[in-house]
C-alpha cells in the first residue's frame, strides 16, 4: 500500500478523555466496525501511574476524526493482584464469533529482576463490546521456551475453522542509554482450541540491522495476499512501521518501502509512528496509528484510495 492521506490526530487524550483510569496515551488503537455508521476504536488508557485499561472511543464511519462516544469505564480493568495482567492490559485484537465478540489482550505484570512481563490473555463480551469477561485468568499463551519473557498475540483470524495467531514473541532485553527494552521478534501459530495453542510455531520475521526489536503484528487478506503491518525499534531510537506481504501467512516478504507514509514536521508523531491498524471504510482504507513516545497523546488516521480486502479485516478486528 502507499499514498497515506494523514487526517492528524484524532483522540488527543488529554483533552477528550475522562480523566483518572483514562489520563493519558491510547495505546495500540485497535479499529472494529459496529455498524454502518461507526466506528469503534479499542485502546489502551494509561493512567496517572502509567497503568492502561482498555476502553473506547466511537467515531463516525464517514469522518473518523470525529468522536462520537467515549467509553466512561473501562471495558476490560486490570487483573487481580498476583495475576499476569495485574499492571496493565492493552489491545491485541478483535474477533466477532458465535460466541460473542473475542478480545485477545497483552496482560502485563512487575517482576523483581526484569521490567515486566507480557502475556496474551482471552475476554469476551455478548452485550456488543461494552463490557467484557475474562475466559480464565491465566494466559492463553503464557511462558515456553523462546518466550520467557513476552508472548503477545497482536492478530487473529479464523480460517478454516481454524485459529491462526501472529504474536511478538521475547526472551530478552536490550540495553540502551543504560535502560533495558524488551527484545522481541513475530512467529505464528494454528489452533483448534484457544485453550490449547501449541508451543510448535513457525518464525515470520525477525529483526535486521540495528533493530533489535520487531512486533504488534497485524495481518489482512489484501488483493489476494496477506500483508502485514508491524512496528520496528532499532539501537539509535527509531521507532517506525513496516509491511511485509506472504502468500501464506508464515514465509514472509518484507517491502517497507512500500509503506507510504512518513513522519510529520512537528507535533504528535513527528519523532516516531506505531502501531498501524486498518479498516476498510467504503472506497477507502483506513488506518489508525500511534505517534510519539508510543502514542502518549492519543491516536490519529490516515486514509488511502484503495481498499479491495479479501474478507480478512473485519473478520480479525
Amino acid at each position: 500500500m502507499s499514498g497515506w492521506i494523514k487526517k492528524g490526530l484524532v483522540f488527543e487524550t488529554a483533552r477528550h478523555g475522562v480523566g483518572g483510569w483514562m489520563n493519558y496515551a491510547a495505546l495500540t488503537p485497535t479499529p472494529y466496525r459496529l455498524d454502518d455508521e461507526r466506528i469503534r476504536v479499542y485502546a489502551g488508557f494509561r493512567d496517572a501511574d502509567g497503568v492502561s485499561r482498555i476502553g473506547y472511543v466511537d467515531v463516525r464511519a464517514d469522518n473518523p476524526s470525529a468522536i462520537v462516544r467515549v467509553s466512561a469505564e473501562p471495558v476490560l480493568d486490570t487483573g487481580r493482584d498476583g495475576c499476569f495482567d495485574d499492571h496493565g492490559v492493552i489491545l491485541g485484537d478483535v474477533v466477532d464469533t458465535p460466541d460473542g465478540l473475542h478480545m485477545f489482550y497483552v496482560g502485563f505484570q512487575r517482576v523483581a529482576k526484569a521490567k515486566f512481563l507480557a502475556f496474551t490473555g482471552l475476554a469476551v463480551s455478548h452485550d456488543g463490546g461494552e463490557h467484557f469477561w475474562r475466559a480464565q485468568e491465566t494466559p492463553i499463551l503464557d511462558r515456553a521456551p523462546g518466550r520467557s519473557m513476552i508472548g503477545a498475540v497482536h492478530s487473529v483470524m479464523r480460517e478454516n475453522g481454524r485459529w491462526r495467531i501472529w504474536y511478538a514473541s521475547g526472551d530478552d532485553w536490550q540495553t540502551i542509554g543504560g535502560q533495558p527494552f524488551p527484545r522481541y521478534h513475530i512467529r505464528h501459530a494454528e489452533t483448534d482450541d484457544l485453550r490449547a495453542i501449541p508451543r510448535e510455531d513457525q518464525v515470520c520475521l525477525r529483526p535486521r540491522g540495528s533493530e533489535y526489536r520487531i512486533g504488534r503484528p497485524r495481518v489482512y487478506r489484501l488483493g489476494g495476499r496477506y500483508v502485514m503491518y508491524f512496528t520496528r525499534g532499532n539501537v539509535t531510537g527509531e521507532y517506525f512501521p513496516g509491511v511485509a506481504y506472504s502468500d501464506d501467512g508464515i514465509a514472509w516478504e518484507r517491502r517497507d518501502e512500500a509503506l507510504g507514509i512518513a513522519l510529520s514536521g512537528a507535533g504528535w508523531d513527528s519523532r516516531a509512528i506505531c502501531y498501524p491498524a486498518l479498516i476498510p471504510q467504503r472506497d477507502k482504507l483506513l488506518m489508525f496509528y500511534n505517534g510519539n513516545d508510543m502514542g502518549r497523546d492519543g491516536f490519529g488516521v490516515a486514509e488511502t484510495g484503495r481498499a479491495r480486502f479479501d474478507g480478512g479485516a473485519d473478520a480479525h478486528g
